[in-house]
């Protein structure tokens, strides 16, 4: 075999040494910063960087395609703050959102960065809250509670009165996974759930 199949038990820990080994050779040549990045800013096959200028970036990035080719990589889909930089790299190779943009009238899209999203226009994080129907139980809490997103806690001073109802909940014996609430827990849970949808303006 030449290649690795894809979605194989073993590809994660090819793909992983292959980027590792490649970051080694990339340092002879590219420097240490490149390999850095190389080494510590990819998830899997993403790869997050932030850097203090525009010169610095368009540099970077061009440095990091080249090293990533020598090493059987293909850099693609990029997605970038500035327009600078954005223009710099070949269309093909940009997200398939910004492809269509013209850079200098459009405002940049709304992306996705490791499941969080990130609104390139503005460079902040947004929340993307759908409110579903679900039953008043602690089933149907934990569901909603379970569906909002958020690895860096930017909402916890919120979720955390949620996650209070649901502990206070779990300590009542006689409630059970799919009975109703009692009225002070409900009341408590409806006024929580008129404020969700104001997460978005965060």
């Amino acid at each position: 075999m030449r290649v690795h199949p894809f979605g194989a038990v073993s590809s994660p820990s090819c793909s992983n040494y292959t980027l590792r080994t490649t970051a080694n050779e990339a340092e002879r040549e590219y420097g240490s910063e490149v390999a850095g990045v190389l080494r510590r800013n990819f998830y899997v096959d993403d790869c997050l960087r932030s850097v203090s200028a525009e010169g610095k970036a368009i540099d970077q990035i061009a440095c990091l395609r080249q090293a990533c080719r020598k090493g059987g990589f293909r850099l693609t889909k990029f997605i970038c703050n500035r327009r600078s930089v954005l223009e710099s790299i070949p269309v093909e190779e940009q997200s398939k959102d910004v492809k269509t943009l013209d850079l200098s009238y459009d405002d940049l899209p709304i992306e996705r960065a490791l499941g969080v999203q990130w609104c390139v226009e503005s460079d902040t994080f947004n929340f993307r809250i759908t409110v579903k129907d679900k039953p008043v139980t602690r089933r149907g809490i934990l569901s909603t509670v379970s569906s909002i997103y958020d690895p860096l806690g930017f909402a916890a001073p919120f979720t955390l009165a949620a996650k209070k109802l649901l502990q206070d909940l779990c300590r009542e014996e006689k409630i059970g996974w799919d009975d109703e609430l009692p009225d002070t827990y409900h009341r408590c849970w409806e006024e929580w759930l008129k404020e969700l949808p104001l997460l978005k303006r965060l």
